[in-house]
Parts: structure tokens; C-alpha cells; sequence
């Protein structure tokens, strides 16, 4: 319970920071010191009754002496007039809830979408700050080096020091829209399928990504692009009940129990489905969730309408040129064609994502439908060994061992 409250709270406390005081890194530094006086004192002392206006006063007073320390030191007086409130901010009382307009989780998410950073580290630092993400975990998401995210990120954080602490404006803010976009379906992708760890489902990144999907719809209800990665983001999760085993084991979508899928997500996320595309030119995220809703239609696997998701596979890798989109395009490319067509699709996937273990898992699993179980326990063998996530690795193994024995 504290943990899921110090997640939600935590980047609206950085916000709150942010917009009074400005000071981007050293805010961050003092909202991850209260977060940790928060985890040792909670559990002994009780949660307080705002949780919220705690985190913010304690955050407070951390940042307020950072700074009066590094005047003493520097001896900079205008430092110290730095310290002066941008503005006045009262935290809601509890239960009460705030409009998303107000939602300081959502300037912040803005904010780190500035169009002063490169796009790569938009996404790299509103993950950092709005998700709750390590470095190690997004370096993952992007496939490059952990060292070099935490450069990214640091450099990040420079740049938007001093910047205003507001939404931005009309002009502006289409500008930082599809960043603030590939950062929600990051942060989301990463709850529904945790890059490493025990656990194969972070429901609460899952949950707060959605909601501040929510969140921009709120403001831009006409955008396309917004309707359907919310369509896209419901439409997914609402399987995610059916994913795992009673012992926390995968289960893979052809073999789901589709009774434990959530209707109502289903049925809203269809509906913005058809939305989405009545919203101009489809484009990456409508299309996805369009590819979900004809899986999430489907009463039984042998129900799936394979021809329509390669088709619109066809038109997603043609506009994204994503080479997990071109991947996910090679399974279905294999089911309407079969095993050893989509096997060659894959093989032309190996020079971009040589080493990543989806390739291995997916080229197993077209090795075992085309019967070659040697080739694909080992592909599954090799597979494990690549993904930092243990719910993953057992089911690769099972699937291994369930080859040798055959």
C-alpha cells in the first residue's frame, strides 16, 4: 500500500516542487529524499491522513535547504531570490480530486516534452521523472546502454532548469504532443510487461498510464492519435487478468482463458477505436489498437481475422518502418502464410534486433509449428537467456524442456 501510494504521489510532488521553486534536478533530488523518509516511516508511524501535503513538505524543506547551501557556498544573491514561491500551491484535501487542467502530473509531463530537448531525451526524462522509471529500465526500453541513458537524462534535466512550470499553449503544444505520446505508451508498455524483475505485470505504471492518457483526451478529445493509443492501452490490459498462471507463469494470448478478459475495457476500447478513426489520417496508435480490437473480438484464437491484422500490419511497418511492429507483422505474416514464410520474415529482422530476445522467442515459436523442435528449443534456450524478466524466462525454458521431451 505505500509503495502504490508513493508511485502515484510521487511525480505530483515533483510538479509541485517544480512550479514553486523551478530547479528541475535539485527538485528531484528532494522528492526522492522525502519518498525515502516517507518508505521508513510510514510502515512504523501509520500513513499520514495527506499523504500528498506530507511529501510536499518534507520535499520542501529538503530543497529549500539544498539551495540555501549551495547560496552559502556559492555566495550567488540570486540564488537566494530564486527561493521566493513562482506561486502559491495548497495540496487538495484528502479524496478530493483536482480537474486535469490542475493536474501538476500532467504539466510536469508537458514539461519534460519541452521542445528545447531532443526527442530521445523528452521520452527518456519524463519516463525518469512522471513514470517512476529507473535508468536501467528505460536504457531497456530504448535498447542502448545504461550509461548513456543516465547521461541523456542528466543533460535533460539542465535544460529545463529554469524553464516555467505551465501547460503549454495552443501554438506549442501539437509540437510536443507525439512525445508526450511515445513517453505514455512507454511508460505503459513497460506495467504491462515489466522488462525485468519477478513480476510480468507493474499494474500500477499500467493504471497511471492510462490515466494520464486519460488525462490528455481530457484536453485534446479530437486528436486521433490520443483517442487511439487510449483505445490501444485499454484494448491490451484488458487481457491482462488472463496473462498469467496461479503461480505467476505466461500464458500466451492463443491460449488465454478469454472469459477473464475485461468486457467494459473491451467494449470502451473498441469504441474509441472507431473514434480514433473517424479523426483523419490513421496513424501508429490507431492502427495498433485496431489490431487489438480484431484480437480482442475474437471468442476463441481459431476466431482471429489473421488476413485484416496482416493487412494492417502492412500499412503500420509501412509508415513507422518499427522493427518490433515488423516482428509482431512476421506472426502474422506466418499465420495467414505459414511457419516457414514467417520465418523468413524474421530472418530479414536480424541485423536490427540482433540480440534482443523477442526475435529468438518469435523464431522458436515459428520453429515449433514447423516442426523443426531441435532449431526451436534451442532458439527458446537462447531466448531465456536474453530476457531480464523471470516470468519470461520460465515460460521460455518450460517451452524448451517441453521440446526435449518430445
Amino acid at each position: 500500500m505505500v509503495e502504490d501510494l508513493l508511485r502515484l504521489h510521487a511525480p505530483q510532488v515533483l510538479g509541485a516542487l517544480v512550479r514553486r521553486y523551478g530547479h528541475f534536478g535539485e527538485a528531484e533530488d528532494a522528492v526522492q529524499e522525502a519518498l525515502l523518509a516517507a518508505a521508513r516511516q510510514w510502515p512504523e508511524q501509520g500513513v499520514p491522513e495527506n499523504p500528498r501535503g506530507w511529501l510536499i513538505r518534507v520535499a520542501s524543506r529538503r530543497l529549500t535547504d539544498q539551495l540555501r547551501s549551495d547560496e552559502a557556498r556559492r555566495r550567488r544573491e540570486e540564488e537566494a531570490a530564486q527561493l521566493s514561491p513562482r506561486d502559491t500551491f495548497t495540496a487538495p484535501a484528502p479524496g478530493e480530486s483536482r480537474a486535469p487542467s490542475d493536474d501538476d502530473t500532467l504539466t510536469l509531463l508537458f514539461l519534460c516534452c519541452h521542445p528545447g530537448l531532443s526527442a530521445a531525451a523528452q521520452v527518456a526524462l519524463t519516463l525518469r521523472a512522471v513514470g517512476g522509471l529507473t535508468t536501467a529500465e528505460i536504457a531497456r526500453a530504448h535498447l542502448v546502454p545504461e550509461a548513456t541513458m543516465a547521461q541523456r537524462i542528466s543533460r535533460a534535466k539542465a535544460k529545463v532548469k529554469g524553464v516555467p512550470f505551465r501547460q503549454p499553449g495552443p501554438e506549442d503544444r501539437d509540437q510536443r504532443l507525439a512525445a508526450v505520446l511515445q513517453v505514455l505508451y512507454l511508460i505503459f508498455n513497460e506495467g504491462y510487461t515489466a522488462t525485468s524483475g519477478s513480476a510480468l505485470h507493474r499494474s500500477d505504471l499500467a493504471r497511471e498510464a492510462i490515466r494520464l492518457t486519460r488525462a490528455v483526451r481530457t484536453l485534446l478529445p479530437e486528436e486521433g492519435a490520443v483517442t487511439g493509443l487510449l483505445a490501444l492501452m485499454l484494448l491490451t490490459e484488458a487481457r491482462s487478468a488472463a496473462r498469467t498462471g496461479p503461480h505467476g507463469e505466461l500464458i500466451p494470448l492463443d491460449e488465454q482463458d478469454r472469459s477473464r478478459w475485461d468486457r467494459r475495457a473491451i467494449d470502451e476500447g473498441c469504441a474509441l477505436v472507431e473514434k480514433a478513426l473517424s479523426q483523419g489520417s490513421a496513424g501508429a496508435y490507431q492502427l495498433q489498437a485496431a489490431i487489438a480490437a480484431l484480437h480482442d473480438e475474437a471468442a476463441r484464437a481459431d476466431d482471429t481475422d489473421w488476413p485484416q491484422i496482416l493487412a494492417l500490419y502492412d500499412i503500420l511497418v509501412r509508415r513507422t518502418r518499427d522493427p518490433m511492429a515488423e516482428l509482431s507483422r512476421a506472426v502474422a505474416f506466418a499465420m495467414v502464410h505459414g511457419p516457414r514464410a514467417g520465418l523468413a520474415e524474421v530472418a530479414s529482422l536480424e541485423g536490427r534486433l540482433a540480440g534482443h530476445h523477442r526475435l529468438d522467442a518469435v523464431r522458436a515459436h515459428l520453429l515449433e509449428r514447423a516442426g523443426d523442435t531441435e532449431a526451436a528449443q534451442a532458439a527458446y534456450q537462447l531466448a531465456a537467456k536474453r530476457t531480464l524478466s523471470i516470468p519470461e524466462t520460465r515460460y521460455l525454458q518450460m517451452r524448451a524442456a517441453r521440446l526435449s521431451s518430445t
